[in-house]
């Protein structure tokens, strides 16, 4: 979708989105890719949506430097310790954004079935304007965003393998975000979320 590896400015209102699509290279990513999903302890927690469970359609990990838990959709996940690979990509990250982040959620999307509905990253414990960090590893997939009140206002990015996403200012008060089901048949794609746990 994007040729040059110069970071690329959304531009979207009420928010502040910078997406760099060849954050890692390809080599990086794709061992990067095959030692975080051979080594990661994933886990697949059960989601109530309307009064009724299902299990989540993906799997996930958390990883911090703080001990501090995480809690989204009635699930609160204990965090493991920043591994090798995690704290590396971390200070990749930082040095671009000027964040020192405490967490990383880790989610594996297996196939074109597994997704990510209509969410913000919005978390009491995020704070105020939170700043969302995530890099793909693997299979390429879309990442819509629609603005929570002017209905007109949607966008969609492919995430390519190796690519950062960094969403802060307003974004995650003002934009909601997902990665839909797909039936194409596609490969696994991991998202390394990183986040600021208080």
């Amino acid at each position: 979708m994007f040729s040059n590896n110069s970071p690329i400015n959304l531009n979207l209102p009420d928010s502040d989105i910078i997406y760099y699509p060849k954050f890692l290279n390809d080599g990086e990513a794709s061992e990067y890719f095959e030692v975080i999903k051979k080594n990661t302890p994933w886990q697949q927690d059960n989601i109530t949506v309307y009064g009724k469970k299902y299990a989540q359609p993906r799997l996930t990990a958390l990883f911090g430097n703080n001990g501090k838990p995480y809690s989204y959709s009635n699930i609160t996940m204990q965090p493991h310790e920043f591994t090798e690979e995690l704290l590396a990509i971390g200070s990749r990250i930082e040095t671009i954004t000027n964040i020192n982040f405490t967490t990383c959620l880790l989610n594996l999307y297996r196939d074109g079935k597994d997704s990510n509905g209509w969410h913000a990253d919005n978390e009491k414990e995020l704070g105020k304007n939170p700043i969302i960090a995530s890099v793909t590893l693997g299979q390429e997939r879309f990442f819509h965003l629609k603005h929570r009140t002017n209905k007109n206002l949607k966008s969609k990015i492919l995430l390519q393998h190796g690519s950062l996403l960094v969403m802060q200012g307003e974004t995650q008060h003002q934009w909601l975000h997902q990665i839909p089901k797909t039936a194409k048949p596609i490969g696994e794609r991991i998202n390394l979320t990183f986040r600021i746990i208080k």
